[in-house]
Protein backbone atom coordinates (compact mmCIF):
# COMPACT_ATOMS: atom_id res chain seq x y z
CA UNK A 1 0.00 0.00 0.00
CA UNK A 2 1.34 3.71 -0.92
CA UNK A 3 1.50 6.43 2.06
CA UNK A 4 -0.67 9.66 0.42
CA UNK A 5 1.83 12.28 -0.20
CA UNK A 6 3.21 14.91 2.50
CA UNK A 7 2.61 18.48 2.76
CA UNK A 8 5.86 20.54 2.17
CA UNK A 9 6.43 21.23 5.69
CA UNK A 10 5.10 18.27 7.24
CA UNK A 11 8.93 18.47 9.34
CA UNK A 12 9.44 15.23 8.05
CA UNK A 13 11.83 16.23 5.02
CA UNK A 14 12.60 12.57 3.51
CA UNK A 15 15.74 14.92 1.25
CA UNK A 16 18.95 13.06 1.54
CA UNK A 17 22.29 15.56 1.27
CA UNK A 18 22.43 14.70 -2.88
CA UNK A 19 19.57 15.34 -3.88
CA UNK A 20 20.41 19.21 -4.39
CA UNK A 21 17.07 20.94 -2.47
CA UNK A 22 17.53 22.98 -0.15
CA UNK A 23 16.60 22.46 3.58
CA UNK A 24 17.55 21.00 6.32
CA UNK A 25 19.10 18.17 5.08
CA UNK A 26 19.78 19.87 1.35
CA UNK A 27 23.06 19.89 -0.42
CA UNK A 28 25.18 21.88 -0.27
CA UNK A 29 24.46 22.97 3.54
CA UNK A 30 24.25 26.54 5.00
CA UNK A 31 27.11 28.61 5.07
CA UNK A 32 28.91 26.46 2.29
CA UNK A 33 30.76 23.59 2.49
CA UNK A 34 32.59 22.57 5.12
CA UNK A 35 29.76 23.27 7.66
CA UNK A 36 31.40 25.66 9.57
CA UNK A 37 31.92 24.44 13.18
CA UNK A 38 31.73 26.64 16.88
CA UNK A 39 35.95 27.04 16.88
CA UNK A 40 36.60 27.50 12.93
CA UNK A 41 35.49 30.77 11.15
CA UNK A 42 33.56 30.83 8.51
CA UNK A 43 35.46 29.76 5.21
CA UNK A 44 36.49 33.35 2.86
CA UNK A 45 35.74 34.22 -0.32
CA UNK A 46 37.85 33.57 -3.68
CA UNK A 47 40.07 36.02 -4.09
CA UNK A 48 40.52 36.25 -0.23
CA UNK A 49 40.36 39.78 1.07
CA UNK A 50 43.16 42.29 0.32
CA UNK A 51 43.68 40.89 -3.07
CA UNK A 52 45.73 38.75 -4.35
CA UNK A 53 48.38 37.82 -3.56
CA UNK A 54 47.42 37.37 -0.49
CA UNK A 55 49.65 39.19 2.58
CA UNK A 56 52.22 37.34 3.39
CA UNK A 57 52.61 35.29 -0.04
CA UNK A 58 54.58 35.91 -2.62
CA UNK A 59 57.35 37.21 -2.69
CA UNK A 60 58.44 35.71 0.41
CA UNK A 61 59.01 37.83 3.37
CA UNK A 62 63.05 39.06 3.10
CA UNK A 63 62.40 38.63 -0.39
CA UNK A 64 63.93 36.38 -2.82
CA UNK A 65 67.59 34.93 -2.80
CA UNK A 66 70.00 37.05 -5.23
CA UNK A 67 71.13 35.83 -8.78
CA UNK A 68 74.57 35.24 -9.31
CA UNK A 69 75.72 33.49 -6.09
CA UNK A 70 79.73 34.67 -5.98
CA UNK A 71 79.25 37.74 -8.29
CA UNK A 72 78.29 41.64 -7.94
CA UNK A 73 74.54 41.46 -8.55
CA UNK A 74 72.84 43.56 -11.16
CA UNK A 75 76.28 43.95 -13.50
CA UNK A 76 76.68 43.73 -16.83
CA UNK A 77 76.66 40.45 -18.71
CA UNK A 78 73.85 37.58 -17.57
CA UNK A 79 70.21 37.81 -16.58
CA UNK A 80 70.82 38.74 -12.76
CA UNK A 81 74.56 40.29 -13.22
CA UNK A 82 77.65 38.19 -13.25
CA UNK A 83 80.07 40.79 -13.80
CA UNK A 84 80.47 44.64 -13.01
CA UNK A 85 81.57 45.76 -16.29
CA UNK A 86 81.50 44.31 -19.62
CA UNK A 87 85.54 44.14 -19.60
CA UNK A 88 85.23 41.64 -17.37
CA UNK A 89 83.15 39.78 -19.03
CA UNK A 90 85.47 40.16 -22.11
CA UNK A 91 89.19 39.27 -19.82
CA UNK A 92 86.77 36.21 -18.71
CA UNK A 93 85.82 35.09 -22.26
CA UNK A 94 89.40 35.59 -23.24
CA UNK A 95 90.54 33.24 -20.01
CA UNK A 96 88.50 30.14 -21.57
CA UNK A 97 88.68 30.61 -25.00
CA UNK A 98 92.01 31.44 -25.63
CA UNK A 99 92.70 28.06 -23.78
CA UNK A 100 91.75 25.99 -27.35
CA UNK A 101 93.23 28.74 -29.56
CA UNK A 102 96.47 28.39 -27.54
CA UNK A 103 96.01 24.74 -28.01
CA UNK A 104 95.98 24.35 -31.85
CA UNK A 105 98.32 27.44 -32.29
CA UNK A 106 100.62 25.64 -29.58
CA UNK A 107 100.46 21.96 -30.69
CA UNK A 108 98.56 21.19 -27.29
CA UNK A 109 101.22 23.27 -25.46
CA UNK A 110 99.97 26.75 -25.19
CA UNK A 111 96.71 26.79 -23.66
CA UNK A 112 97.82 28.24 -20.88
CA UNK A 113 99.14 31.43 -22.08
CA UNK A 114 95.56 33.49 -22.65
CA UNK A 115 94.27 32.35 -19.06
CA UNK A 116 97.83 33.79 -17.93
CA UNK A 117 97.72 37.14 -19.77
CA UNK A 118 93.96 37.50 -18.73
CA UNK A 119 95.04 37.03 -14.70
CA UNK A 120 98.27 39.17 -15.04
CA UNK A 121 96.29 42.28 -17.05
CA UNK A 122 92.86 42.23 -15.58
CA UNK A 123 92.93 39.40 -12.51
CA UNK A 124 94.55 42.10 -10.26
CA UNK A 125 91.46 44.46 -10.59
CA UNK A 126 88.80 42.51 -10.32
CA UNK A 127 88.43 39.56 -8.39
CA UNK A 128 85.82 37.40 -11.14
CA UNK A 129 87.96 38.11 -13.55
CA UNK A 130 90.50 36.24 -11.08
CA UNK A 131 88.53 33.26 -10.48
CA UNK A 132 87.83 32.55 -14.08
CA UNK A 133 91.52 33.17 -15.00
CA UNK A 134 92.48 30.98 -12.84
CA UNK A 135 90.07 27.61 -13.04
CA UNK A 136 91.78 27.95 -16.81
CA UNK A 137 95.09 28.53 -16.30
CA UNK A 138 95.35 25.39 -13.56
CA UNK A 139 93.12 23.51 -16.24
CA UNK A 140 95.17 24.56 -19.08
CA UNK A 141 98.19 23.99 -17.33
CA UNK A 142 97.46 20.30 -16.25
CA UNK A 143 97.03 19.74 -20.09
CA UNK A 144 99.68 21.27 -21.35
CA UNK A 145 101.49 18.78 -19.25
CA UNK A 146 99.81 15.63 -20.26
CA UNK A 147 99.89 16.88 -23.42
CA UNK A 148 104.06 17.21 -23.38
CA UNK A 149 104.01 13.76 -21.79
CA UNK A 150 102.20 12.17 -25.05
CA UNK A 151 104.76 14.02 -27.38
CA UNK A 152 107.34 12.27 -25.24
CA UNK A 153 105.40 9.00 -25.57
CA UNK A 154 105.20 9.10 -29.38
CA UNK A 155 108.92 10.16 -29.78
CA UNK A 156 109.89 6.88 -27.36
CA UNK A 157 107.51 4.75 -29.35
CA UNK A 158 109.27 6.26 -32.70
CA UNK A 159 105.68 7.81 -33.84
CA UNK A 160 103.60 4.29 -33.52
CA UNK A 161 101.72 6.36 -30.95
CA UNK A 162 101.13 9.24 -32.89
CA UNK A 163 97.19 9.53 -32.10
CA UNK A 164 97.79 10.00 -28.95
CA UNK A 165 99.03 13.73 -28.77
CA UNK A 166 95.69 14.40 -31.18
CA UNK A 167 93.72 12.86 -28.26
CA UNK A 168 95.01 14.92 -25.66
CA UNK A 169 94.23 18.08 -27.66
CA UNK A 170 90.77 17.15 -27.93
CA UNK A 171 90.39 17.46 -23.90
CA UNK A 172 91.20 21.26 -23.30
CA UNK A 173 89.63 22.42 -26.67
CA UNK A 174 86.28 20.57 -25.69
CA UNK A 175 86.19 21.90 -21.98
CA UNK A 176 87.49 25.07 -22.82
CA UNK A 177 84.87 26.05 -24.92
CA UNK A 178 82.38 25.06 -22.66
CA UNK A 179 83.81 26.84 -19.66
CA UNK A 180 84.27 29.93 -22.54
CA UNK A 181 79.75 29.60 -22.66
CA UNK A 182 79.73 29.59 -18.68
CA UNK A 183 81.42 32.22 -18.39
CA UNK A 184 79.39 33.98 -21.04
CA UNK A 185 76.14 33.39 -18.73
CA UNK A 186 77.96 34.59 -16.09
CA UNK A 187 78.73 31.46 -14.53
CA UNK A 188 82.23 30.25 -13.29
CA UNK A 189 82.93 26.81 -14.07
CA UNK A 190 84.32 24.30 -12.73
CA UNK A 191 86.59 22.32 -14.71
CA UNK A 192 87.38 18.42 -14.15
CA UNK A 193 90.32 16.92 -14.10
CA UNK A 194 92.45 19.85 -12.82
CA UNK A 195 95.15 19.78 -10.97
CA UNK A 196 95.34 23.42 -8.50
CA UNK A 197 98.78 25.02 -9.90
CA UNK A 198 97.79 28.93 -8.86
CA UNK A 199 95.79 29.58 -6.28
CA UNK A 200 92.49 31.57 -6.60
Amino acid sequence: MTEPPRPPDAGDDPTTPLSGSPGQAGYPPPGGYPPPSGDQPPPAGYPPPGGYPPPGGYPPPGGYPPPGVGYPTGGYGAPGGGYATSEDKTWALIAHFGGPLGVFVGGGLLGWVAPLIANMTRGQQSPVVRAHAVASLNFQLTWAIVGLLSWLLTAITCGILFFVPMLVWVVPVIFGIIGGVKANEGTLYRYPMTYTFVKG
